[in-house]
């Protein structure tokens, strides 16, 4: 890729987190919050050319302390859920994207497996995975096919960083406007994979940590990542 818009869908109330603030400025160690590391990993990705946040709930909290990067603002933040959020921050590119839930963690170098690959795609691994994760299964052409929380024999789990090629971006904006408001992302992705109007491959994150944080143990599970790798903010 040449250059890659990054965007970050930050605008969601984070209910199951149970905090008052935006989930993405949740604390993860030594003041640093999942933004900053996020922000802090993208930037060093070769060819990526901005980052967009999209913003909602609390938007003044994020805005403020990220004056360097561009926002997008979803108002209606408490009726809609991830498909248009991305939606309204699509709008603004014409380039391969690479696009990312607020709340996931991951190692430096994860997202740089997504880039180069040809193909729309996809982070995930291969462990059994819960009710709540985001699961996905293949089809024979070794693509993936289903994306949801519902699939039946899943493969593993999508863990929250993806790519859309320029080539495919009419067609999942396009999917993004007809599914429901309160639609995940990736209800569009299925719809497109499923009917094979795109290729959606699978990228294992291998040696790599990601970890998305829905739950208290979530956030207990990356802070003590942080802590056994000393990955503390003076180091980074």
């Amino acid at each position: 890729m040449s250059k890659v818009h990054a965007i970050i869908l930050a605008a969601g109330m984070g209910k199951r987190l149970g905090g008052s603030i935006p989930k993405p400025l949740t604390n993860l160690v030594d003041g640093k919050t999942i933004m900053d590391f996020q922000i802090e990993r993208l930037s060093k990705i070769v060819g990526v050319k901005n980052i967009i946040v999209v913003v909602g709930y609390k938007k003044e909290m994020i805005m403020e302390k990220f004056t360097q990067l561009s926002f997008v603002y979803n108002d209606a933040f408490a009726q809609t859920n991830t498909s248009k959020s991305l939606l309204l921050a699509l709008r603004q590119v014409n380039d391969d994207v690479m696009w990312l839930n607020g709340d996931v963690y991951f190692d430096t170098d994860a997202p740089n497996l997504l880039l180069n690959t040809g193909f729309s795609c996809c982070l995930v691994d291969r462990k059994r995975c819960g009710s709540e994760e985001v699961k996905y299964d293949l089809n024979e052409d070794e693509f993936i096919c289903h994306i949801s929380k519902n699939v039946a024999e899943p493969q593993g789990e999508c863990l929250g960083v993806n790519v859309i090629l320029k080539k495919d971006l009419d067609i999942f904006r396009n999917e993004l406007e007809r599914v429901d408001n309160q639609d995940y992302f990736e209800k569009a992705l299925e719809n497109l994979t499923v009917s094979k109007k795109i290729c959606l491959k699978p990228i294992d994150v291998g040696p790599f940590y990601c970890n998305e944080i829905d739950f208290e143990e979530d956030l207990k599970a990356v802070r003590n990542h942080l802590f056994t790798h000393n990955e503390t903010a003076s180091q980074q």
